[in-house]
């Protein structure tokens, strides 16, 4: 595509000069700087200028939405412009995380550690949960339990509990496994160092503190130095400091051991060092530093636990805005390990459940039907323990039913803390987190939900009735100042402008099959509004409209006969070109583009042509999850088409080659 080249240069002149540029790079949509000093960014110019679909900044990286196709061209031409170097995703991925300070890289690693591994712990949470459901004393029968009642059913719970328990038994070779990618080293070594560390000829550490008492702490002799021969079940920073240890010896040795020896080395070297680590420094020092920050934690919820179910039920909501959210999974796990249950995750739940009440009362208070369907989608996902869909796409967007959701949040956790309730397990929030609720505890907890449910949602009413009836007036007493001659004019127009418009339509209707394209579903799922997409460029619209799929099913089929125009180098996305000249992007993910191509599978390339409900690509849905991507996948009409007049979206359970999700409108 031909571009104005001055409209290039005005690019860089925005983004600071090419002095301000460290390394740039592209993806199918937009262009992706890392840039020494943000500030002196023109955001001004930059929507001036055409070619500019859209400008944010995130995680360290400054973001220029281009469009599909026409990014390539802009790229090449800002290279030539600038004499810089191509540069890929990653090179600007970590110049940019080289701009955090320690906190937000902290957070970051940690967000990188425990998300590709949720999936396991909430399955275990809501096993669990089964299991609390079998065993739990007064809920079926007084003061017995169900397996107590009926005795056939002890060893189905038996079971259910070890497949539940399983996964945060074994939690340090999940945490290793993780933590060691994450560094840069074997995955393979690093779900070994945490078996090492759950040994089962090693004393378990929920037992520690029995065996402590009792003087029978078994120790190893090491020539008279004396170490604990202990486990590390339910630990954290044991696992995650030994990972760190082992990668930095693995990619150490791997740089200076021949290829010829390396299998004979580096592995057994590298394990041997920091197993010996782990179980001498490391482990003792950080069981020492976890206990100390479990018993911290305990006791301010112990001595104030107003003030602690005030803050961290009121504030969890900001957390999630922020990230840190992610922190606090490391502080519950270890507090399940060393308190056998969790102060912290039945806040968490229930201030899931405030922000979809508070999202939830804004279908009766916004007027526009799109605003209507995300308030009611986003409440639901909120309610299942999903909550960022409610916060960015409805709550923080009006602010008031955000700030109401905390205050309800806030008010329960005070009622939890005060009653000490406690979770034995983490990985279910929303409503169905009562599962991970102690069952002599769900009376209260029951409680918490429903100030939750009621308090955001009446204020969220209240307030909101209020502000809309308000404007109502101003409108309504501006309307009558203009007298009645121009209240006759208005009717007059009106009726003029209705008869014109049943006679357009009448009209529309008998050329309407010409001028109309129905696109099917790309993929099985359940498709959203893209205000539901958690990346700015797709929900603010910045390329275009349409919808985003979740996808059930890891592969996309054609929507219509089509020319395929573009299949991006790492094939999470296409464009697909129809007879019309219309174009369709297809965005498999969000930041898929990190993955290289390796989780996707491309079956058409460029130039071939497709006919409708022929398979383009398949993408692995586990292997994104693993990498802690999300799934959600675009479907844009890109902007600037002309011969586009509208679009409509068709949102809800969509089935591939056979729901219709888009009606695009044409001109003439």
């Amino acid at each position: 595509m031909a571009i104005n080249r001055k409209d290039v240069e005005e690019i860089v002149r925005a983004v600071g000069g090419k002095e301000n540029i460290e390394v740039a790079t592209h993806c199918v949509t937009r262009l992706r700087f890392s840039l020494y000093d943000e500030s002196k960014v023109d955001s001004a110019a930059l929507d001036r200028n055409d070619l500019v679909k859209g400008q944010f900044s995130t995680q360290g990286q400054f973001q220029i939405v281009i469009g599909p196709g026409t990014v390539d061209t802009v790229y090449d031409e800002m290279i030539k412009l600038t004499g810089g170097s191509r540069a890929s995703k990653d090179e600007v991925k970590n110049a940019a995380a080289r701009k955090q300070n320690p906190l937000q890289r902290a957070i970051k690693t940690l967000a990188d550690i425990f998300i590709p591994i949720l999936p396991a712990i909430v399955t275990a949470g809501l096993l669990l949960g089964i299991n609390n459901i079998l065993t739990g004393p007064g809920i079926f029968f007084d003061e017995q339990s169900l397996v107590q009642v009926y005795p056939a059913w002890s060893d189905i719970a038996s079971i259910i509990n070890t497949i539940a328990s399983t996964a945060f038994t074994f939690l340090p070779a999940l945490i290793g496994w993780s933590a060691v990618t994450r560094f840069g080293g074997s995955p393979l070594l690093g779900i070994v160092l945490g078996l090492i560390l759950v040994h089962p000829d090693l004393l378990s550490a929920y037992s520690y503190a029995n065996a402590s008492l009792e003087g029978t702490v078994p120790t190893w002799n090491l020539f008279g130095w004396h170490v604990e021969k202990i486990g590390y079940q339910g630990q954290v920073l044991p696992v995650l400091v030994s990972a760190y240890i082992l990668a930095s010896i693995e990619k150490f040795l791997n740089k200076r051991v021949h290829d010829s020896i390396k299998l004979l080395v580096v592995a057994p070297v590298t394990l041997l060092i920091t197993g010996f680590l782990a179980f001498t420094i490391i482990g003792p020092l950080t069981f020492a530093i976890g206990n100390a920050i479990t018993d911290g934690l305990v006791y301010i919820f112990d001595h104030f636990a107003l003030l602690g179910g005030l803050i961290y039920g009121g504030l969890y909501a900001a957390l999630v805005i922020t990230g840190m959210h992610h922190t606090f999974l490391a502080v519950d796990v270890q507090l399940i390990g060393s308190e056998g249950g969790t102060f912290l995750w039945p806040m968490l739940a229930l201030s899931n459940i405030a922000q979809g009440a508070a999202a939830l009362a804004m279908i009766w208070i916004v007027r526009e039907q799109k605003t209507k369907g995300l308030a009611v989608t986003s409440s639901v996902s909120a309610f299942l323990g999903v909550t960022e869909p409610a916060i960015f796409g409805v709550n923080i967007r009006y602010r008031y039913p955000f700030i109401f959701g905390m205050i309800g949040s806030a008010l329960a956790g005070m009622l939890l803390t005060l009653n000490d309730v406690r979770a034995s397990s983490i990985g279910v929030g929303g409503i169905p987190g009562f599962l991970s609720i102690f069952p002599d505890q769900w009376g209260v907890f029951f409680i918490g939900m429903a100030i939750v449910l009621i308090v955001p949602f009446l204020l969220t009413m209240l307030y909101g009735r209020t502000v809309v009836r308000r404007g109502e007036k101003v409108a309504t007493a501006g309307a009558a100042t203009a007298g009645t001659a121009a209240t006759a004019a208005t009717a007059a127009t009106s009726a003029a402008a209705a008869n014109e418009l049943s006679s357009r339509s009448s009209v529309q209707a008998s050329r309407e099959p010409l001028n109309i394209l129905e696109l099917a579903a790309p993929l099985s799922g359940t498709a959203v509004p893209l205000e539901q997409v958690p990346d700015p460029a797709f929900a603010e619209k910045q390329m275009g409209e349409g919808i985003a799929i979740e996808p059930s099913e890891g592969k996309v089929y054609a929507p219509f006969d089509a020319t395929v125009a573009h299949v991006i180098k790492s094939k999470h996305a296409l464009i697909l070109e129809h007879a019309s000249g219309v174009q369709v992007l297809i965005h498999v993910g969000i930041n898929t583009v990190s993955l290289k191509g390796s989780a996707f599978t491309a079956h058409k390339n460029i130039g071939d042509k497709v006919k409708a409900g022929e398979l383009l690509l398949e993408f692995d849905m586990e292997a994104i999850r693993a990498a802690g991507l999300p799934l959600i996948t675009p479907i844009i009409i890109p902007a600037g088409q002309e011969m586009v007049e509208r679009i409509e979206e068709k949102s809800g359970p969509a089935t591939a080659k056979q729901t219709g999700v888009l009606t695009i409108h044409l001109k003439g």
